[in-house]
């Protein structure tokens, strides 16, 4: 019999989508051979996922929870929009939210943190929920935000389920102000984050990579009007304060009263509450952006699926 190693474990488990320990067996009934350990996982219904993991997931879940000064966000796709009714998903989307608010903010160890109950992984009860599903599932994002003082907040956009919706942010303030009031500022801020789409806090706060681009471009859309290079020089200064005006955070127009701008209304907290206060970080998670969709016509799937020609 071939030696069960850990890269064999492995290549199956890549090959089939089934969990390592459904692996493992496989191997130790087929004696190592991994052509039959596919068959064998086939025959059990453990290789149902590996179908499917090819297909597009762009639909599916942003999950946000905050406990004081954490909070977590995590996407969870799915082929089609109506997985994200379904009441096993949103479980499943719950449990990984607060694993990642418990520490593990790093997708991949998430994948691999133990699912509460199930004896398996994260990512082992997430093979079985595509068996069960009959869809393409993909825990593809998840961060986690804390501050040693103050209070991080969250809002979702078009929920579906209590903290599981299209848009998912988290704003993370730094203050010694009551956190009750912190967070309720911050749940404003973060409706701001998810209407607005900021890039970064601020202008330092943006890639250098970025930036420099965006001054290369401005400066030859400059440089074509034909006046002095001194002249360019402030016409491309003059664009990048609009332009940051556009992608930072404190230099946007604030959405929930649209005439100040961000870092106005922060200052303006602070002197309420009086406690200085910082915003430290936010994350924004639009559910599928940078998923390129299918194109396929999906209601003759659906005819196909109901066996009709």
């Amino acid at each position: 019999m071939a030696e069960i190693t850990a890269t064999l474990v492995k290549e199956l488990r890549e090959k089939t989508g089934a969990g390592m320990m459904d692996c493992k067996k496989a191997l130790t009934e087929s004696a190592g051979d991994l052509e039959n350990a596919v068959d064998w996982l086939r025959k059990k219904g453990l290789a149902a996922a590996a179908k499917k993991s090819s297909r597009a997931a762009a639909e599916g879940l942003i999950g946000a929870a905050v406990a004081g000064r954490a909070g977590a966000v995590v996407e969870v796709n799915a082929e089609t929009d109506f997985v994200s009714r379904n009441e096993r998903f949103q479980a499943f989307v719950a449990q990984v939210t607060d694993q990642a608010l418990a520490g593990k903010g790093e997708v991949e160890a998430l994948k691999a943190a133990a699912y509460p109950g199930a004896g398996h992984s994260i990512a082992d009860e997430l093979t079985k929920l595509i068996a069960a599903i009959g869809e393409n599932l993909v825990l593809r994002r998840a961060h986690r935000l804390e501050v040693k003082q103050g209070a991080v907040a969250s809002y979702v956009h078009s929920q579906v389920a209590p903290n599981q919706g299209k848009i998912g942010v988290l704003v993370a303030l730094e203050s010694a102000a009551d956190p009750g009031a912190l967070a309720a500022f911050g749940r404003q801020l973060a409706m701001h984050v998810a209407a607005a789409n900021p890039k970064a806090i601020g202008p330092t706060d943006l890639d250098p990579a970025v930036l420099e681009r965006e001054r290369a471009i401005l400066t030859e859309q400059a440089a074509g009007s034909g006046k002095p290079p001194e002249i360019v020089a402030k016409m491309v200064e003059g664009r990048l304060r609009k332009y940051f005006e556009e992608v930072c955070l404190l230099e946007q127009v604030y959405v929930i009263d649209g005439e100040s701008r961000v870092k106005q209304a922060v200052e303006a907290q602070a002197k309420k509450l009086g406690h200085p206060i910082k915003v430290a970080a936010f994350m924004r998670l639009q559910l599928g952006e940078g998923v390129e969709k299918d194109k396929g016509d999906f209601a003759a799937e659906v005819a196909a699926a109901a066996g009709k020609k």
